[in-house]
């Protein structure tokens, strides 16, 4: 039913004004899927399958744990290090 109109309990509702919605949605945590669009719209249906699925695949992708402050702390000390350790270069000479 792409770009038609939805007639699901007397609510019209066009594809393209249902997607405008799409990010409001998904940001308030509801289930998408059980939408009145959706569940009469076989395209926004698989539309919604489909960034669903992204949305999964992509949590994947973070990390799972912060490395521990002490990693940082680390870092740190080598960046100071390195620093202390350099030669400093008299003013108007060049290396």
């Amino acid at each position: 039913m792409s770009n038609t109109r939805d007639q699901q309990d007397g609510k019209s509702m066009t594809c393209a004004e249902f997607q405008a919605t799409l990010p409001e949605l998904f940001e308030s945590g509801v289930n998408v899927s059980h939408d009145e669009h959706v569940l009469g719209c076989e395209n926004c249906s698989a539309l919604v399958r489909d960034l669903e699925y992204i949305a999964s695949q992509a949590k994947l992708l973070l990390p799972i744990h912060d490395p521990s402050p002490t990693v940082w702390d680390n870092i740190q000390s080598a960046i100071r290090s390195d620093t202390d350790h350099k030669t400093p270069v008299p003013s108007g000479k060049q290396p």
